[in-house]
């Protein structure tokens, strides 16, 4: 019995050593450019590095917030916080939109070919970018296609084969006697699709939209291509990875990091103020009902 119970609280204890670990692991590195973004240069290159903000002559916590002035006086900073958020939410609207339907298509209606079209979306998001990279960039330079517009255009290839596969399992986990009811009822496709069924898809809209509009908010290489001939285009993961200090050869540490705190934040807040949806639609279709 004591050996039993002595097992148990082993295995409680290793666990709880597991999480406490994976928490710091995930969280450390925010709270560091947090910790970093509220040092002066000459607190930065302190050594050995503190893990507060201290006065290099005393010692002292002496946090300082010239760096998030500096990066909202950076006109770059915040035209490419506006290109992201324009671009972000265009995607993800776009991608909701033609996802829904598309998956309504998939999940509910009977066509030849449906298994092969939703394989075939799938195998979409399987190319890496750089591998469509250079075509897409001629194209945009043959047509001479507005950057903005077309970086919401490539952003296509990678949020609306995701938002599609995932919303396809939750209407299949939806009963066919609420398409069988809009029917008896006179309704249309359309109609059941938009006031029946598209209303019980909130939690798997709000996951996928959430996870498009990250991958969106987030993406660099497509940005950093196709804005080097429209730098006022720029988004947000571009502009701060071309911060330059005041004098040559100057890494801004500080500001980087402030700007990088100020683009996590409204991230972590969203997942905050909708992580029960997220939960719900990350687990819908899971289970037949």
């Amino acid at each position: 019995m004591n050996k039993s119970k002595a097992l148990v609280i082993t295995k409680k204890l290793l666990f709880v050593i597991v999480i406490v670990y994976i928490f710091i692991h995930m969280t450390f590195p925010f709270y560091w450019a947090i910790n970093s973004s509220l040092k002066s240069e000459t607190q930065v290159q302190m050594q050995p590095a503190t893990m507060i903000p201290r006065d290099p002559q005393t010692l002292e916590f002496s946090p300082t917030l010239q760096n998030y002035q500096a990066i909202f006086r950076n006109i770059t900073f915040v035209r490419g916080i506006l290109n992201s958020v324009f671009v972000a939410v265009t995607a993800t609207v776009i991608a909701l939109v033609f996802g829904s339907f598309a998956a309504f298509a998939m999940g509910k209606l009977r066509f030849r070919g449906k298994t092969g079209s939703l394989y075939l979306i799938l195998s979409m998001t399987m190319f890496p970018q750089i591998a469509v990279l250079s075509g897409l960039y001629a194209t945009m330079r043959t047509l001479n296609l507005p950057v903005r517009g077309f970086l919401i255009l490539s952003y296509m290839l990678f949020t609306l084969p995701f938002t599609i596969w995932v919303l396809t399992s939750f209407f299949k986990g939806l009963p066919d006697t609420l398409l069988e009811s809009g029917q008896v009822d006179g309704a249309t496709p359309f109609q059941t699709f938009f006031f029946i069924l598209l209303p019980l898809t909130a939690p798997a809209l709000v996951t996928t939209g959430l996870l498009a509009f990250i991958a969106a908010w987030n993406e660099y290489l497509f940005a950093l291509t196709f804005t080097s001939i429209a730098p006022q285009a720029r988004t947000v993961p571009v502009a701060i990875a071309l911060f330059s200090g005041e004098m040559a050869m100057q890494e801004p540490f500080g500001e980087i990091m402030a700007a990088a705190v100020v683009v996590t934040v409204p991230l972590i807040i969203l997942v905050f103020v909708f992580q029960r949806k997220i939960i719900s639609g990350l687990t819908a279709g899971a289970v037949k009902g």
